[in-house]
């Protein structure tokens, strides 16, 4: 029978990943929630991507959402003004630009990142929906419907959404702010980063009747 399982932020850690996937028995037909932010901070976030690409080719079951940090990414690259440029440098992308071989104080453009690896960051999902749990990178605004809930909020907000009650009927699977522990809230939500960039680990969760069935972390 498939599986649901959902990976919290990875922030580059490569080491952990590839660790985290010979642990946890993934089949080609169960369907794996990647959470968002697998770029900045950490030292391998090209190596990440790679390794994700070739995941995604032998799992055509998983899912890739969008987090904060693909999206500053993005805006930086292809100059969006969503943010000011300083602020994805200084919130780890210098850390991507160098994985790349580039020097983060000098002019980038596309051209310059493999274009398999620029589709998969620019492709990630907003949000996820499968047996009664809602994948988002950060979290929702309750006073919004799920069609509209606002981009920002989707990709940055903490805790005025998960230690909060909420109306959508779901349990949201969330990950963006870094606890020691899995975050659980039931049935209202779960937060799955548990903060590997920082010392901690990268957790991966089987999920199944409204709750986690098995935890596996690196």
């Amino acid at each position: 029978m498939p599986r649901l399982y959902a990976v919290g932020d990875i922030h580059g850690c490569l080491t952990h990943l590839a660790r985290l996937v010979e642990k946890v028995p993934f089949d080609p037909e169960d369907t794996i929630v990647f959470i968002g932010d697998y770029i900045d901070r950490g030292e391998d976030s090209k190596g990440t991507v790679e390794f994700l690409l070739r995941f995604r080719d032998e799992h055509p079951g998983s899912i890739f959402l969008r987090g904060n940090h693909e999206d500053m990414f993005e805006d930086y690259l292809f100059q969006q003004n969503r943010y000011q440029r300083e602020v994805y440098l200084m919130n780890g992308g210098a850390e991507t630009l160098r994985a790349y071989g580039l020097d983060p104080w000098c002019p980038i453009c596309p051209q310059d990142f493999p274009s398999d690896h620029l589709g998969f960051l620019r492709n990630t999902e907003f949000m996820y929906q499968q047996d009664g749990f809602l994948f988002v990178h950060a979290g929702l605004r309750s006073d919004l419907a799920l069609e509209d809930q606002d981009r920002m909020a989707l990709l940055w907000i903490r805790q005025e959404f998960f230690e909060r009650e909420h109306p959508f009927g779901v349990t949201v699977v969330f990950g963006h702010t870094p606890l020691r522990d899995i975050f659980k809230n039931l049935p209202f939500a779960i937060g799955i980063d548990t903060g590997a960039v920082f010392g901690g680990q990268l957790t991966c969760v089987e999920l199944a009747d409204g709750d986690i069935q098995v935890v596996y972390q690196t």
